[in-house]
């Protein structure tokens, strides 16, 4: 059975510039609270796992399962944008994210880690949320500006992503001044923030950036969001272009992802808190998100997949750096981690780039939703194996394999040139 997109009832606007800029305004400021959402999983979710389970070998279940939890996630909300808008996609993501936060809570209190995995397989929902609100970004974006304005939404997340971390340490103090373990106290903000960040969606995201991009390609008055790429900024046909551009995000995420999410364990088996385990998911969360700016114009300027072939270098050269620190260092640490923060973002705007230049309007937000489902299953793939791995060998083996496997972009992306 096909799916025939809805005929927009979205009225055509006047200046689609203006609209953009609104657009972008909206996203930032959901993104700012939804970064300070997702980074709760990321610092205290494998500690919180160890201890309920007593196990370091399944300390990588957690970011494995809101990673899987965010796959599911990924398809539903591009269903749901495909057929109705980002506005009510996005807004039941990070509804749903909130609702996954309190029952990560309710488990802890319970001390229940059946209720826990489940709860943070909800939780994901967040987490995928929060990179689909990037394509929202680009849907009026003109071909040149794309990457740029992908760039604009996920540095957004910086302010929250950063923030969230750091607070580890007091929201698990007021935890437990309501009788709640201090490893669930991140929760309690994660699910505050998710749950602002679904109103501020629902009621400020207007224009609809997807329905409005149809509307103007129906109605003839703009072809910026609908027309190809530029000779500029092309790559291959349009299969080729989602071939490319998921598995640049893919292997991106998956060495990203398996080399965070150990390194709190890892800190603190070598005697480091809580504290300093935040300090350094913040500063590579930072990295993460922070260079966003610069990397969407070094997307749009030297080409998609000049930045692509980067992001393995810099993958590789932080999985090296992670390997050979010593584990008493949080300065070698921490600069491993932001390396690796600024690997995975130049992988990850050069592979949106790459999918929305390919993909056209009628099928963008499905296809965009499967691609993530493929990041998130990478991630998942990669939380899970982390633990292990750490428990069979090292968290210095485990870097040194995922930043030889992210060279693996390089092949891919000198064949993708030599077809053209």
């Amino acid at each position: 059975m096909t799916h025939t997109p809805p005929v927009s009832t979205t009225a055509p606007i006047s200046d689609p510039d203006q609209a953009q800029r609104r657009i972008l305004r909206v996203l930032v400021g959901s993104q700012v609270l939804s970064g300070a959402g997702l980074a709760a999983g990321v610092t205290v979710g494998a500690l919180l796992a160890q201890r309920m389970l007593g196990s370091t070998s399944l300390a990588g279940l957690p970011s494995a399962l809101f990673t899987a939890g965010s796959a599911l996630a990924a398809v539903a909300v591009g269903r749901v944008s495909q057929a109705r808008g980002r506005r009510p996609g996005l807004a039941a993501g990070y509804l749903t994210g909130a609702i996954g936060s309190a029952g990560v809570i309710a488990a802890a209190v319970v001390d229940n880690p059946v209720l826990l995995f489940i709860a943070l397989f909800v939780y994901g929902a967040g987490t995928a949320t929060n990179l689909q609100a990037r394509y929202a970004g680009a849907d009026l974006a003109a071909p040149g500006h794309r990457a740029r304005a992908v760039s604009t939404v996920l540095v957004a997340t910086t302010l929250g992503g950063v923030a969230g971390p750091n607070l580890a340490a007091p929201t698990g103090t007021f935890a437990e001044h309501l009788g709640i373990p201090n490893l669930a106290g991140p929760f309690i903000l994660s699910g505050a923030a998710y749950a602002l960040a679904a109103l501020v969606l629902s009621l400020w995201l207007r224009p609809d950036p997807l329905l409005t991009a149809r509307a103007l390609a129906d109605t003839g008055e703009s072809d910026d969001a609908t027309a190809p790429a530029t000779a500029d900024t092309a790559t291959t046909d349009s299969r080729g272009g989602v071939v490319l551009g998921a598995l640049v995000m893919v292997l991106t995420q998956l060495v990203m992802v398996a080399i965070m999410t150990m390194a709190p364990v890892h800190m603190h088996d070598h005697g480091h808190g809580t504290a300093a385990s935040g300090l350094v998911i913040a500063i590579h969360i930072g990295a993460m998100y922070l260079p966003s700016p610069l990397t969407g114009w070094l997307v749009d300027r030297y080409g998609r997949m000049k930045i692509a072939a980067a992001s393995g270098i810099i993958l590789l050269a932080s999985g090296i750096l992670a390997a050979l620190a010593p584990g008493d260092s949080i300065a070698l640490l921490a600069l491993a981690l932001a390396l690796l923060g600024i690997g995975w973002n130049f992988g990850l705007v050069s592979g949106t780039a790459i999918i929305t230049d390919t993909v056209p309007l009628a099928t963008r937000a499905r296809t965009q939703g499967l691609v993530d489902v493929s990041i998130a299953i990478a991630g998942a793939t990669g939380g899970m194996a982390s633990g292990i791995m750490v428990a069979a060998t090292s968290y210095p083996a485990l870097a040194l394999t995922g930043g030889v496997l992210s060279l693996a972009l390089l092949p891919a992306v000198a064949a993708t040139a030599y077809r053209r």
